[in-house]
């Protein structure tokens, strides 16, 4: 594992410089996140028309975009996963002294981790079952969604939705943080943005279930 440079900025300020590990967590978290985002848009075409869903899912059939684009997203999120695995606080020394700092911090960022961290052991091991099962069961219909939600999957998918866009928006913001892009003044700003469309998608989400759960064959 390579640990970050520090070197002097014109200032005299010592700037951090991201290791090639951070870079590449980096680059694979906003391939997520562009995966995530696409993602809930085309399922959600359910919402206009099932047909309109129907014809997104052939057309990612038919090319293979389905049958290569998903097991290249499961070992995304395992590799992922992995790298930002070096910073967790696995064992439960290193746990309980996070938990000891981050109470005695009252840190908001911090906080922040300490969900990403969560959500993102849940988002693996339950978007890992999510695309095996969508994987072994092809075609992928809209009356075949219906049938999975209405048929038990629910409570799942009103887990692994909040969860993954949790993790989504906290990453958004904290990669903003991390490189520069959202500076200490304009972070209360970001804040909020983050809060108003993690609340977006994970309406449109819902909505979705919704319509799967109202859709009759």
């Amino acid at each position: 594992m390579t640990s970050p440079s520090i070197r002097k900025h014109t200032d005299n300020a010592p700037v951090v410089v991201p290791s090639r590990l951070d870079i590449i967590q980096a680059i694979t978290g906003v391939l997520l996140i562009l995966f995530l985002w696409a993602h809930v848009f085309l399922v959600s075409s359910v919402i206009i028309s099932p047909a309109l869903m129907n014809g997104i899912a052939d057309f990612f059939e038919r090319t293979y975009m389905a049958q290569i684009g998903g097991p290249l997203v499961l070992l995304l999120i395992v590799y992922h996963f992995l790298i930002a695995a070096r910073k967790m606080p696995f064992r439960a020394s290193e746990f309980m002294t996070f938990w000891r700092n981050a109470r005695s911090l009252r840190h908001k960022d911090t906080w922040l981790w300490v969900v990403q961290v969560v959500t993102a052991i849940v988002i693996l091991v339950m978007a890992s079952i999510h695309i095996y099962v969508v994987l072994s069961t092809l075609p992928i219909t809209a009356e075949q969604s219906a049938s999975r939600v209405q048929g038990g999957w629910l409570p799942f998918f009103l887990i692994l939705l909040p969860m993954a866009e949790l993790h989504l928006g906290i990453g958004f913001y904290r990669l903003g943080v991390k490189y520069g892009y959202i500076t200490r003044a304009s972070r209360h700003v970001w804040q909020r943005n983050e809060y108003v469309l993690t609340g977006i998608f994970i309406l449109i989400g819902l909505l979705t279930l919704v319509r799967f759960m109202l859709l009759t064959n």
